[in-house]
């Protein structure tokens, strides 16, 4: 159309193809992608399958999929499937891998079976960002994140649920049991029987569901901390800053050095407080770092005598604000965000489940 820009017609020929390598410029983070992995040593860091098999079929270069876990986490791309989509119309990921595109079951089985060595790669990241200056080396800022898991809430069980959930199925069963013997008085006609057998059947499944839940409450009891997971084991029930509010996830623990940003230490937990990770990850950002002395930060989540104290022993000097208490809570008596408000209910829940 005549006014505007034209663009190359498809199906236009060259004679001379341009190559890939001219699509991606020279300060595209790619390359630095590339560049990084390519002076690792994967079999040194316990990458499985990092020396080729005399045998059999070819497989990937375990550094393929190392280049593409590290693009897809720099550009928040976490899903295997949405990774292999990538690999197919993603010039940067075309030019990293040399057009290979895995598919998303090699994918997420390469980060299921390297998991140790990732953390490992962590780490030498780390050491090269501190050989290049890159890191403060005196202050470092500590705070958890929630993450959620694949498991949900209902796949989520601890003492108060299971208890709740076995409230409402034994009155499911005494509602049945009660429009059964209704059904019982009443004079036999054919629609009467199709009730009594739709009962009878839900009555079945009831107590198959008491049967499932039981089992299940034998778990909890005999978890340490009293709470199970059914998809994802290792997950917990966190309560998160949202009134109300919570998730089943973990707690993924970080410390940022204050000058670049960038992530000295991290670990994954699934502890819902913060109180008891001050140390452990001011300890492991000191080892990273390579210092004798640091500074550390946190907010008052992290306010424990102990951490403290075992930070003060191993050189860190930690800054952080005392928890603040109430004139309620020093007296013994509940403050305002014990308290949650129920918009649709226009009530509030007190911490006895009370509607107020």
């Amino acid at each position: 159309m005549a006014g505007f820009i034209e663009g190359v017609d498809r199906g236009q020929l060259s004679l001379l193809p341009e190559s890939l390598d001219q699509w991606v410029e020279e300060s595209n983070p790619v390359r630095v992608i590339d560049a990084f992995v390519e002076q690792l040593d994967l079999e040194e860091l316990g990458f499985k399958l990092a020396a080729p098999a005399d045998l059999g079929r070819p497989g990937y270069n375990p550094a393929l999929h190392l280049k593409l876990y590290i693009y897809g986490y720099l550009n928040r791309i976490q899903s295997s499937r949405r990774l292999e989509r990538e690999c197919q119309r993603n010039l940067e990921v075309m030019w990293l891998l040399g057009r290979l595109a895995p598919d998303h079951k090699t994918i997420a089985d390469f980060r299921k079976d390297n998991g140790a060595a990732i953390k490992k790669v962590c780490a030498r990241f780390v050491e090269l960002c501190r050989q290049m200056g890159l890191l403060a080396k005196v202050s470092v800022a500590i705070d958890g994140s929630k993450f959620k898991a694949v498991n949900n809430r209902d796949k989520n069980f601890t003492t108060a649920k299971v208890e709740k959930r076995h409230r409402q199925l034994e009155e499911s069963v005494a509602r049945y049991l009660s429009q059964l013997d209704t059904a019982d008085l009443q004079e036999p006609s054919e629609s009467v029987e199709l009730k009594k057998t739709y009962l009878k059947e839900k009555l079945e499944k009831l107590k198959s569901e008491m049967a499932k839940l039981e089992a299940i409450e034998r778990q909890v009891l005999a978890s340490p901390d009293q709470q199970i997971s059914l998809t994802d084991p290792d997950c917990r029930s966190m309560a998160t800053s949202g009134r109300g509010s919570g998730v089943v996830g973990y707690n993924v623990q970080t410390a940022v050095d204050t000058e670049h940003h960038l992530i000295v230490a991290h670990e994954v937990t699934n502890i819902g407080n913060d109180t008891a990770h001050l140390a452990n990850t001011a300890k492991a950002a000191k080892a990273a770092l390579h210092v004798d002395e640091l500074e550390a930060v946190a907010d008052r989540g992290y306010f424990d005598g102990e951490e403290i104290l075992a930070c003060d022993r191993a050189g860190i000097t930690v800054t952080l604000p005392k928890r603040m208490t109430s004139g309620a809570k020093s007296e013994g008596r509940f403050g305002k965000q014990d308290f949650v408000y129920l918009a649709a209910e226009n009530v509030y829940r007190c911490p006895a489940g009370e509607r107020l």
